[in-house]
């Protein structure tokens, strides 16, 4: 199993959310976060003084699928996030070792 964390613009989720349930996949969890990375972080100005602001409002979405799906999963999720613009995000992709829903105690794939 992988675990896939998109670190994504908050105006792109509901396209992420509607190409993943597409494929199949409805569950994830989905976090507000701050950030910057290549963006920097912009300039601001407030009763006439200028203001750096160095993390920026992000979106992260976390699936835990098969590994026979992870090509396909950041295809989808790299085409529904991409403007074209600096500040589009990341994705990144960790191994899973074991899953176990809590409800029923399936583990492993079963529980995914």
């Amino acid at each position: 199993m992988k675990k896939i964390e998109a670190i994504i613009r908050p105006g792109k989720l509901e396209d992420i959310k509607e190409a993943l349930s597409k494929f199949g996949i409805h569950g994830m969890t989905v976090t507000q976060v701050m950030g910057c990375g290549l963006q920097k972080g912009r300039k601001e100005i407030y009763r006439g003084t200028e203001y750096n602001i160095n993390l920026l409002p992000k979106v992260k979405v976390e699936v835990v699928i098969k590994d026979k799906y992870v090509d396909e999963v950041i295809k989808i999720i790299s085409e529904a996030a991409r403007t074209g613009e600096v500040g589009d995000g990341k994705i990144f992709v960790y191994n899973i070792e074991n899953a176990v829903r809590v409800r029923t105690g399936d583990s492993g794939e079963d529980a995914v």
